[in-house]
């Protein structure tokens, strides 16, 4: 099946590059030309990956990621920022808001293709151990698996669990009654701990361990 791709950017030519060179590999694009729209357009066209420009008009690329990261539906779409090299800082610490990677322009098409297609593999491989009953069964009673596997405290091991099933840091929130703040922090941590920089690498890794067939 045709993957489909948003591409959220300001700067048209550099929204035009990126459309033909992943038209060009058979990806399905549709495109935003800033942040507020480009909320308004993953709703709509639901799409499986988002390319998305940190620094645009009407709503940043923080904004963005938060806003759809709020939506449980978008909990574990693959998002991708698109980044001048004075911003990578930036864009670490933007990705406890649940970016998954981050491109720096100008983006050389090797690195665009290659970070695509693997975003697009680990949220099918995802999707897959979620969905398929056999012989995957996460028990997401024990956070204590977690913490074993991986060192957390208890509370980012709970943090982490709730995560792995796909809630967004507003659902972490109000269900273990702490700050959004508080849940990226832990979230933060999680990852440090995990050798891993975004929110769809830790969930996989949760999952395995959560595993108990």
């Amino acid at each position: 099946m045709q993957k489909k791709i948003l591409i959220i950017e300001d700067q048209a030519p550099m929204r035009r590059n990126l459309a033909l060179m992943l038209e060009l590999e058979g990806y399905q694009v549709c495109v935003a030309e800033n942040g507020r729209a480009g909320v308004e357009a993953a709703r709509k066209s639901r799409p499986d990956l988002i390319l998305c420009d940190v620094m645009m008009p009407e709503m940043d690329g923080y904004g963005v990621v938060q806003a759809l990261r709020e939506d449980d539906s978008f909990a574990n779409t693959p998002f991708i920022f698109l980044t001048a090299k004075s911003e990578r800082a930036d864009v670490r610490m933007g990705m406890n808001f649940g970016a998954d990677d981050y491109l720096t322009k100008p983006v050389v098409r090797d690195d665009l293709l290659a970070a695509v297609q693997t975003r697009l593999d680990r949220a099918e491989a995802l999707q897959q151990r979620i969905t398929d009953n056999q012989g995957f069964s996460p028990d997401f009673e024990r956070p204590d698996l977690l913490q074993r596997a991986y060192g957390l405290t208890g509370r980012e091991a709970e943090v982490l669990l709730w995560v792995a099933q796909g809630k967004s840091n507003s659902d972490v929130s109000a269900i273990l009654e702490m700050s959004e703040k508080t849940v990226k922090q832990h979230l933060g941590s999680c990852f440090q701990k995990m050798g891993v920089e975004s929110r769809s690498a830790a969930a996989v890794m949760a999952l395995e361990a959560l595993n108990t067939k």
